[in-house]
């Protein structure tokens, strides 16, 4: 029998509406495919890092600085994801990269799991709904730690890499520790007791003077704290997304070699989508689903800049691809398991497993 088109066209409504983000990630991957040579330009001139820097800090600045005192009580799962995300995922990434031929996709595919979380799934933590404070600090544990141990753990695995981390550390400062900062910092001021914004003063002609340029920047900052900063910030997350999925199809360039690719990538992708719910088994919700995303999602231009360091830019060929599946994954989740906490009784949210 088949469905009335009023009924089809309600369907589709409810879908865009309850999976925004997922859309506009395949929009994106779309047009990067069709119109792949100015967006390759654009990814050649730092377009790729301006986009994540712009990211993290329209991310940063929806974080409750209430959330990241909350860190101090999940210390224990962010210890374990860490020591998980730089053990076992370079074990399961050299695992299903057998499945490609020996060369450079081969050697691509191994560097995947050596990278650090996605930047990305910090944002696609708070769109789900999930603790963005805890994939925060996920993400900066774990970059510290693969720009550690990257180099020796790949010279383990390929028995001739090598990988000087120096220019690495510095471009992560830039797209990751300032935007980071500066957001962080933002939103904190924007939190600020009241009667720290602006004090009464005896001395007011002189020091109201002096603080001016003070109070007009605590003013500003108290702008992000609002309901609709937050959601153009996380307006600008998402739009931030898609552009960078657009970006990333617009380097791929398939063929036939790249079915073996495909599928041990999918392959990492599902087995760390397994690691990261098990990690999150017994914590609450909020933390699971961070737990979930930044297992499961590692960043693929880091990892593209350890391939080409290690093994050479041919290396880094097969990394476009995951970061349109991985990208994908995230918004995907996020929809779902938004949509699932909108069923929750607010008062099991935070103490219902995923």
């Amino acid at each position: 029998m088949p469905v009335p088109s009023s009924s089809l066209k309600s369907r589709i409504r409810s879908i865009a509406a309850g999976y925004p983000e997922l859309i506009a990630v395949l929009v994106a991957a779309i047009l990067g495919l069709t119109v792949q040579r100015p967006l390759a330009w654009l990814a050649g001139h730092q377009g790729i890092n301006v986009l994540l820097a712009i990211l993290v800090f329209a991310t940063a600045v929806t974080i409750d600085p209430a959330a990241l005192r909350r860190l101090v009580s999940a210390w224990r799962s962010l210890v374990v994801a860490l020591v998980v995300g730089i053990t076992v995922l370079p074990a399961l990434s050299w695992a299903v990269s057998r499945i490609v031929a020996a060369g450079s996709l081969r050697d691509g595919v191994l560097v995947v799991g050596l990278a650090p979380c996605e930047i990305a799934s910090v944002a696609t933590t708070a769109m789900a709904g999930g603790e963005a404070a805890v994939s925060a600090g996920v993400l900066i544990g774990s970059t510290v730690a693969a720009v550690a141990l990257a180099g020796p753990i790949l010279t383990l695995e390929a028995g001739r890499a090598g990988v000087s981390p120096g220019g690495i550390i510095a471009n992560l400062a830039l797209v990751v520790a300032l935007p980071l900062a500066v957001g962080l910092a933002a939103r904190a001021c924007a939190e600020l007791p009241a009667r720290q914004r602006a004090q009464p003063s005896a001395e007011a002609p002189a020091r109201d003077v002096r603080d001016a340029p003070s109070s007009r920047l605590l003013a500003a900052t108290r702008v992000l704290s609002t309901p609709r900063a937050e959601r153009v910030a996380s307006q600008t997350a998402l739009a931030a997304v898609a552009a960078l999925v657009a970006l990333i199809a617009a380097e791929i360039r398939l063929s036939s070699a790249y079915l073996a690719v495909a599928g041990a990538l999918l392959l990492f992708l599902a087995g760390s989508a397994l690691v990261g719910r098990a990690l999150g088994a017994r914590a609450a919700r909020p933390t699971a689903t961070a737990l979930l995303l930044t297992t499961s999602m590692r960043d693929f231009a880091i990892a593209a800049g350890l391939a080409a360091a290690a093994f050479g830019p041919a290396a880094a060929a097969p990394l476009g691809l995951y970061g349109v599946a991985v990208l994908v994954w995230g918004t995907a989740v996020a929809g779902t398991l938004r949509q699932r906490t909108a069923r929750i009784p607010t008062e099991n949210k935070n103490s219902t497993p995923i």
